[in-house]
């Protein structure tokens, strides 16, 4: 069954690459995308993701010194189809890149990968490891962390589009995830837009 899904899922993702600028792929047709009209991209890779030295508590120290609400880490793997959705359909964009900058510090985590790392207790650990020990077990997984390395939001799986991570951003740095799920904040959003 994960196979059948996997298999759609690279499907999908092929189809929305072969998308004209503008357009996206909603519930298996492809639509007009609203937000994308306007939007310019840059690689996600380099733009949208912090260098990371591979000490996430420095990391945190230094994220609390520049003001940031809160550390992100997704969590990835190679062939991972909804991974490469979100880096090239929705990470790449700038609205989203400087959003994220202004209030996050965000990296990567390799699932199965084996680059060392010091984790949020300084402790040598590397990314597989930290992944489970954070119980991710999918990807992509997005895991905010506030600046006392307490996690706040997780989302699994991939995103519709750039308003809905947009939206995820907002809903993190606000500090609306203190009051409701996400699930429930985006049905408000909709609901006072009338949609």
């Amino acid at each position: 069954m994960k196979s059948i899904h996997r298999l759609l899922g690279q499907a999908l993702l092929a189809l929305s690459l072969l998308c004209p600028p503008g357009f996206t792929i909603a519930q298996g047709a492809v639509v007009q995308n609203a937000f994308a009209q306007n939007s310019t991209t840059r690689d996600a890779e380099t733009h949208f993701f912090d260098a990371n030295t591979g000490d996430l508590k420095a990391e945190l120290g230094e994220a609390k010194a520049a003001g940031k609400k809160a550390l992100l880490l997704m969590y990835e793997q190679e062939g991972c189809p909804g991974c490469l959705f979100m880096k090239q359909i929705i990470l790449n964009q700038v609205v989203v890149q400087d959003l994220y900058h202004r209030h996050f510090i965000s990296f990567t985590v390799d699932i199965n990968g084996s680059v060392p790392l010091k984790d949020f207790g300084g402790r040598d650990i590397i990314e597989k490891a930290l992944a489970i020990r954070s119980k991710t077990r999918s990807t992509p997984t997005f895991v905010f962390h506030d600046m006392t390395d307490t996690e706040i939001v997780r989302i699994n799986g991939n995103l519709r589009d750039a308003g809905e991570f947009k939206l995820l951003g907002e809903f993190v740095a606000s500090g609306a995830y203190k009051l409701r799920p996400f699930a429930e904040h985006k049905q408000l959003q909709l609901k006072n837009k009338g949609g």
